[in-house]
This record gives C-alpha cells, structure tokens and sequence, in this order.
C-alpha cells in the first residue's frame, strides 16, 4: 500500500523540530530549502518530520501558532520538490521515549491522553486535506509492554477523532519496546483499511549504536566490526517475521520508520549493514525512512560518509 502511495523511501528530518534547543536559530536554519532539494536529488519520496508537543503547543495546551505555521512551511517545501511527508509526534505532553526527559504520566493520566487526542484533531484540522501527500504517525517509540492494552484503546479512539477531518489520511501506529518489530504482534486490529503498522529497528542495537552512551543496554566503551557481528539477512528475516505475519493477517502494510548506524561505526561497515537490511526490506516491501539525514550521530549528509554515500544511497 505505502509503495503505492508513494510513501516507500524515506529520511528523517530528525533534531529539527523535535530532540533540540527549540532556539529560533535551530527552528529556522538547521533544515531549509537546499536540504529538501538534495534528499530529493537522491531519489528519495519522502520526509519523516519528528515533531515534539511543545513546538506545537504552550505549557498549559493552548496551541501556538507559529508552530503550526512552522510545519506548513516544511509541507510546502517537500512538496516543492515532490517529497511527501510523515508527520511523527516524537513527543506528547507526559510521555517521552527517551528516559532524560523528564515527561511520565501519559499513561495513566486521562487528561493528558485528552490533550493528546485534541492535539491530533488539531494537526488533522491543519494538515487533512493533504491526504496524497502527508501520513501521520500518531506516536514515537510506546516504551513499556504494560502500556500496549491502553495504547491499542487510545490508538483506535484517537484514530477515530482524526477521521472526522481526515478521512482518507494515512495513519501509522507502532508498538511498544520503542517500536520494535518484535512487539508489532500485540498491536490491535488496523481501526480501517488506511492505518499502517509502524516499527523501527536498530538491530543488533551492540552494533548499530556501539559508542552510545545514553543508553545502558550496551557497554559504549565496545567495538564490533561488522565481519565479527555475525549480521546477515537471515537475522533481519527472523526479527521482522512476526510483523510480516500480523500486517498480511491484518490486510495492511509494514513502514520501518528509523533506522541507521551510530557515526562511531566505519563508513565501510555502515554500508555492510544498509546492504543486509535492505535485501530483506526490498524483498518484503517494506516501506521505511532512514535516521537520520543530517547530525543527531546518525546523518546520512555529514561529512564523515563522503566516500560511500552514493553507495549507500542505493541500499535505503
């Protein structure tokens, strides 16, 4: 479906509107035109734009304008260049995937999930009448497994809300474990035939971000080339499997919407791993946007993959 809509590969805009300073310098000039103009030179068709709550809305939930001018202004230069665009709540008021920023309580507290809801009637208000060109993606990486029961209920009621502006909208939804493929089985029933499963995959997390120190599920001080890692296309065959299962049995499609290698990893091995994930990617059709196009350790523009980036281009 997703290739079909034009939506089959992608690149976050990641550290732009989302995860940074908020500064009006950042806003305005860490992504401007010249950027949408090279990702489409690199035969990309879309933009995932990660989006946190507060570029959207003030303290007490009242919306701020300008925020909402911000990410017309982004549709409007993809468009220019014939990109589509996802547009990711990366972060909602009470709930963050990433464990520093102190946001908690989305889960258990009604009105936050209000909030959120309202929230997202408010961008389908904005941006539902661009339902060719703009998918939303309700929200980045549900961490907890305890939270999958509320998050399948208030998926399907936020969905719901946003039907009555967006009617034919794409809708992405992921799982818990920060989206990862292995939790895509425990996500309810699409809500209608326009709503796509979400995952993301840094796998193995020991190679992709060895050198990271903002998580403790690897030791950063390790280094793992990618000819000792044991990486091979059977390993992504066997992680995505039961996602491939649950979107056949569902009639729906799959969208990887992160992955990539941390900049500590060679260019050389970096392209080892797009080459094996692609090979599966390619085979399933699996619609996916790569983290990330520029910075945030990840960018696929920085200078550091000059001598294989247009290699690279052709495994994302």
């Amino acid at each position: 479906m997703l290739k079909s809509k034009g939506f089959y590969k992608g690149i976050n805009l990641g550290g732009w509107l989302s995860q940074c300073d908020y500064s009006k310098d950042r806003l305005d000039n860490f992504i401007t035109e010249p950027d949408f103009a090279k990702i489409a030179s690199w035969g990309m068709d879309h933009v995932r734009i990660p989006i946190d709550y507060n570029v959207l809305e003030n303290e007490d939930g009242t919306y701020k304008e300008e925020g909402f001018n911000r990410v017309k202004n982004a549709l409007l230069l993809a468009f220019q260049y014939n990109l589509k665009v996802v547009l990711d709540l990366h972060k909602t008021a009470g709930f963050s995937f990433d464990a520093l920023v102190e946001e908690n309580g989305f889960f258990e507290s009604p009105a936050l999930q209000e909030r959120f809801m309202k929230l997202w009637e408010e961008l389908a208000r904005h941006f539902g009448s661009y339902p060719d060109q703009v998918a939303f993606e309700l929200l980045n990486e549900v961490t907890d497994q305890s939270y999958i029961d509320s998050w399948n209920a208030l998926s399907h009621k936020c969905i719901a809300r946003i039907r009555a502006f967006a009617p034919d909208t794409l809708i992405l939804v992921g799982s818990y474990w920060n989206n990862s493929a292995s939790s895509v089985k425990d996500l309810a029933a699409p809500y209608d035939d326009k709503v796509i499963y979400n995952f993301h995959c840094y796998d193995p997390l020991k190679f992709t971000h060895q050198g990271a120190t903002w998580t403790d599920a690897i030791k950063p001080e390790e280094r793992i080339p990618f000819s000792e890692s044991g990486i091979a296309p059977a390993l992504f065959e066997d992680l995505f499997s039961g996602a491939i299962q649950k979107a056949a049995e569902n009639n729906t499609s799959l969208y990887c919407g992160e992955y990539g290698v941390i900049d500590v990893v060679s260019p050389e091995d970096a392209l080892e791993w797009f080459k094996t994930i692609y090979t599966v990617f390619d085979k399933y059709k699996i619609a996916r946007a790569v983290w990330s196009y520029k910075e945030m350790d990840f960018g696929i523009s920085d200078a550091r993959l000059d001598s294989v980036r247009e290699e690279i281009l052709k495994y994302l």
